[in-house]
């Protein structure tokens, strides 16, 4: 299956307005969610890895205790394509934004 091209910045613009607090920072998708605790974040981050792995497409992200931090970018594109999207959009839907 070919690699989607990396979005054009009207394509960015309108994605970007859909998803629920993310925002483009440095050239990559960018949000920072919260949580009570945790283990909360981690069963996130669990969640997410097994979406994350059937798209065959993985975020760049980190944890510290209740806060997990997410950048997605497509590397071999160069920037933000469609897959990014559709991840950023499956995180929201695994958060219950």
């Amino acid at each position: 299956m070919a690699r989607p091209a990396k979005l054009g910045e009207s394509e960015l613009a309108q994605a970007v307005a859909g998803l629920s607090e993310w925002e483009v920072v440095d050239g990559s998708l960018h949000r920072e969610f919260t949580f009570g605790d945790f283990e909360c974040a981690f069963g996130f981050m669990a969640s997410v890895a097994t979406a994350a792995e059937k798209m065959g497409h993985h975020p760049d992200w980190s944890n510290s205790y209740n806060k997990v931090v997410v950048d997605l970018a497509t590397h071999d594109a160069g920037g933000i394509t469609e897959l990014d999207v559709a991840l950023a959009t499956r995180m929201n839907e695994i958060h219950g934004d």
